[in-house]
C-alpha cells in the first residue's frame, strides 16, 4: 500500500492499490498491519460519515487535550477539497495549511495526526465523506478556527461568497485566538 509523505510532518497521503475489472473494483481501504508498517499506529475507535451538497464547507475543527483526535479521511461519493492547518505549538509548520482533493474516483485518503484543525469543502453536486477517529467526540473539548482567517490565507479554490456554513462555523475564532491544542 503506497503512502506518500507531505511537506507537513506526520501528515500522510494513502493511495490504495485498486483492482478493476468488468465487475467493478476492489481495494483495501484500511489494513492495520500495513498502516503500522507506514508508522501509523493509532487505534481507531469511531467512524463518522457525512453527506453534503456543493459549496458546503465544514470546518476548521479540532479537539484539545486528552480528547484530541487523529483522523483517516476519505470520500465515498463525489469530490471535496480537504484542508488541514497545523496547530501544534513548536511545530516547524505551525500555522501552515495543506490541502488535497479527495474523491470517490481517486480513492485517496489522508491521515491527519492529532494537533491539526481539519475541514473540507464539497466541490461536486454531492459528496459522502467518511472518517475514522482515534478518540471519541467530546463537545467540551472541541475547538475551531475561522475558515477564511486572513492570517492563514487559505486558498479554498472556490468563491467564498457561495459557501454554505453552519452557524457555528460562521463565528469561529481567528487563528491565534483559538483554543490551544494542549
Amino acid at each position: 500500500m503506497p503512502f506518500l509523505d507531505t511537506p507537513v510532518e506526520g501528515l500522510k497521503i494513502f493511495e490504495p492499490q485498486v483492482w478493476k475489472d468488468d465487475r467493478g473494483y476492489f481495494y483495501e481501504a484500511f489494513n492495520q498491519q500495513r498502516f503500522e508498517e507506514a508508522g501509523i499506529t493509532v487505534p481507531f475507535v469511531q467512524d463518522n460519515q457525512a453527506r453534503s451538497t456543493r459549496g458546503v464547507l465544514r470546518g476548521l475543527h479540532y479537539q484539545v487535550g486528552d480528547m484530541a483526535q487523529a483522523k483517516l479521511v476519505r470520500v465515498l461519493e463525489g469530490e471535496v477539497l480537504d484542508m488541514v492547518v497545523d496547530i501544534r505549538p513548536g511545530s516547524a509548520t505551525y500555522g501552515k495549511w495543506f490541502s488535497l482533493r479527495l474523491s470517490a474516483e481517486n480513492k485517496r485518503q489522508l491521515f491527519v495526526p492529532r494537533g491539526f484543525a481539519h475541514g473540507y469543502l464539497v466541490l461536486s453536486p454531492t459528496a459522502e465523506f467518511f472518517y475514522k477517529c482515534d478518540n471519541f467526540y467530546s463537545k467540551a473539548h472541541e475547538g475551531g478556527i475561522l475558515f477564511n482567517d486572513a492570517e492563514l490565507g487559505i486558498d479554498w479554490e472556490f468563491d467564498l461568497n457561495e459557501v454554505i456554513l453552519s452557524e457555528k462555523d460562521k463565528v469561529q475564532p481567528a487563528f491565534g485566538e483559538h483554543r490551544p491544542v494542549w
